[in-house]
């Protein structure tokens, strides 16, 4: 890392921030769903991706959707050693 470059770690992001993952787009032939919901996962600490799905939801875009494998987010991240949070806040969204 360039030393005019400062590692940010912890900060706070805001939901106007955590919203403005809805607007990002798939490459030709990739579900949208699936893509902002896998972009999340890859990007936001847990407690943030739960405070992002409800966003999601309330956008209309599914957390069922598949990508180019035919698998769910929660189908792929059941496998991942540190996915256990995320996957909790994929089902227990599902349950309510």
């Amino acid at each position: 890392m360039k030393k005019d470059k400062q590692k940010v770690i912890g900060e706070e992001l805001t939901d106007e921030r955590l919203k403005a993952l809805l607007a990002l787009q798939p490459t030709a032939g990739c579900s949208r769903d699936h893509h902002i919901l896998l972009r999340a996962y890859r990007f936001l600490r847990a407690d943030d991706f739960a405070r992002f799905v409800p966003f999601f939801l309330e956008a209309g875009f599914s957390l069922n959707a598949k990508g180019s494998d035919g698998k769910t987010l929660a189908e792929i991240i059941v496998h991942h050693q540190h996915g256990e949070p995320y996957l909790k806040v994929l089902t227990d969204i599902s349950v309510h």
